[in-house]
């Protein structure tokens, strides 16, 4: 029985400071678009842009904060994995708007 309560406590993701500190984030990834949106601060490519980078601190903030991407008994597998899946993501989007762009010829 002690033996099971020991492995419990070894995948403690993480602490009630590091999931307050990650809402928070998101809270203001979110509200920063949102306001420059509501107020039509910019003009829109500026605030697609924006919005963006946004999407993908956000993004990095989730993962990091919420999905424990570095944490595990092999963190630099998990963020090799990560980043090699956003790499063929990243192809097939570029790819399929390459194609698109130029279809008409």
């Amino acid at each position: 029985m002690t033996q099971h309560e020991n492995h419990g406590d070894h995948h403690n993701h993480g602490s009630l400071k590091s999931y307050v500190i990650g809402f928070i984030l998101s809270i203001v990834l979110t509200i920063i678009p949102l306001v420059m949106v509501m107020n039509n601060m910019l003009d829109k490519t500026t605030t697609v842009i924006w919005i963006l980078v946004m999407a993908v601190l956000q993004f990095i903030v989730q993962l990091f904060f919420f999905m424990h991407v570095r944490e595990g008994e092999k963190p630099r597998y998990n963020v090799q994995t990560l980043v090699l899946g956003l790499v063929i993501v990243f192809t097939i989007i570029a790819g399929s708007i390459w194609i698109m762009m130029f279809n008409k010829y």
